[in-house]
């Protein structure tokens, strides 16, 4: 019988690593998509309190570490077996342990995509020092997302973190020279702000928000001046297919709007795997 190749092994073994890691970062994320808004809207509120002499609402503690997590329906305090991530779902059969109400499988398919990616950013970059920038990179990029699908909201907590992180990374041309690296944040952000107030002047409305300056402008900051046209591109198609579908199921009315985020960072994470492709085949059409 012949032996397994060691390169076989370890490739399986990390691969295992990888995606075990991406289930446990995913439970996190879903703890960051639920109570960062609910954070930010309650430090908004005291500030407006405060600002009209008022005296704040006193709330029990609320961020990512407390209170710990609750059954939405009964609020019935959740132990360690229940938060395992993936697994606790499927014993569960999605429903909660003690009030039997069905668990959002949106806990369970955000945990799977975390690993997901995780599994596609080895796939890619292999054990070199740009997974680690992939795995935050795509990670943070599916937060963004769920948020700003959920409020409408890309929070600064989350973009300018991400945008220094591009900066940081490549200070020893991680993924490009540093230089492309700041003019692709300074482009990323001019680019989308003259475009907003372009289309303010000419119908009076916000085509999208300052969220999405930050986000391109982290893009940019991640993968250079060179990204943001390719980018910009996939956005425009997977945000026009995007609401064309919902158009036509009837769930897309005018008073629904679509956000800009999701498609920007669809299209940085598609940048993020298939950049040197992606500029070829654009070139190519642009020529």
């Amino acid at each position: 019988m012949a032996e397994s190749s060691p390169w076989i092994t370890n490739t399986t073994s990390l691969y295992f690593i990888i995606t075990l890691l991406g289930l446990l970062v995913g439970s996190f994320l879903n703890v960051v998509i639920y109570r960062l808004p609910l954070m930010l809207k309650r430090q908004w509120q005291q500030e407006c309190a405060e600002f009209a002499g008022q005296p704040a609402d006193e709330h029990l503690p609320f961020n990512l570490c407390t209170p710990r997590s609750r059954c939405p329906h009964c609020q019935h305090p959740l132990s360690a077996l229940d938060n395992i991530p993936l697994l606790s779902w499927l014993w569960l059969r999605g429903r909660c342990r003690y009030c039997s109400n069905p668990i959002a499988t949106r806990y369970p398919l955000v945990e799977l995509a975390t690993a997901v990616l995780a599994a596609l950013a080895l796939w890619r970059f292999g054990a070199s020092p740009q997974l680690l920038g992939a795995l935050l990179f795509s990670w943070m990029l599916l937060c963004m997302t769920l948020i700003d699908l959920d409020h409408l909201l890309l929070p600064d907590n989350l973009t300018l973190p991400l945008l220094w992180m591009g900066l940081l990374l490549n200070l020893n041309s991680l993924f490009i020279p540093l230089e492309d690296a700041v003019l692709g944040a300074v482009l990323g952000y001019g680019v989308l702000w003259i475009l907003y107030w372009l289309f303010k002047l000419a119908t009076g409305k916000e085509g999208m928000g300052y969220g999405d300056f930050k986000l391109l402008a982290a893009i940019g900051a991640w993968f250079g001046w060179q990204a943001l046209l390719p980018v910009l591109l996939l956005a425009s198609l997977t945000g026009a297919a995007l609401g064309l579908g919902l158009m036509a199921r009837r769930r897309l009315g005018e008073d629904r709007v679509l956000p800009f985020g999701p498609a920007l960072a669809l299209g940085g994470w598609l940048y993020l795997l298939w950049g040197p492709q992606l500029m070829s085949l654009y070139w190519s059409l642009a020529l």
